[in-house]
């Protein structure tokens, strides 16, 4: 296989409006969906290409209400890098299979935000230890908080 850095290279630039950005947006679009094929071929994925397909809409989806024209700019840079990356083979399947990784082990997403985290961490260990009666409130609170910062900090 020859690797050619040049292989669907492109220049970089802004959009003028918001139907020149919704343009380039299809068109990232469907050239990560026209690819899918390739994709599971080459990465020798053993899943049907519906379910990529299926994930590289969800991404898409994700985004679908940026409201700041620099932002989808930045978006489409990056998701014409990955496509990049990806057709290429610069990647390995592990960085493929980080995608799919919160369908199949549900205990692998990240809350929300900080606090949601913190409380349900702190709901999962009051219901496993017994000794938080013993304690002052105050002290039960502030020691599951700098546990929970430190296994948020070690992920």
């Amino acid at each position: 296989m020859v690797i050619n850095p040049t292989y669907l290279a492109q220049r970089t630039r802004q959009s003028v409006n918001w139907t020149d950005a919704k343009s380039r947006v299809l068109k990232s679009y469907r050239e990560w969906i026209r690819a899918a094929p390739e994709i599971q071929t080459m990465y020798s994925l053993g899943m049907p290409v519906s379910q990529l397909r299926t994930k590289m809409r969800s991404e898409f989806e994700r985004h679908r209400y940026v409201n700041h024209i620099g932002t989808v700019d930045k978006l489409l840079y990056e998701s014409h890098a990955e496509f990049q990356e990806t057709l290429n083979y610069w990647k390995q399947l592990p960085h493929i299979l980080k995608y799919f990784r919160a369908e199949e082990d549900p205990t692998a997403r990240l809350p929300q935000n900080f606090m949601t985290g913190f409380l349900e961490v702190c709901l999962q260990c009051c219901s496993h230890l017994q000794f938080i009666s013993d304690l002052n409130q105050r002290d039960a609170i502030r020691s599951w908080y700098l546990y929970f910062v430190a296994l948020y900090i070690s992920q």
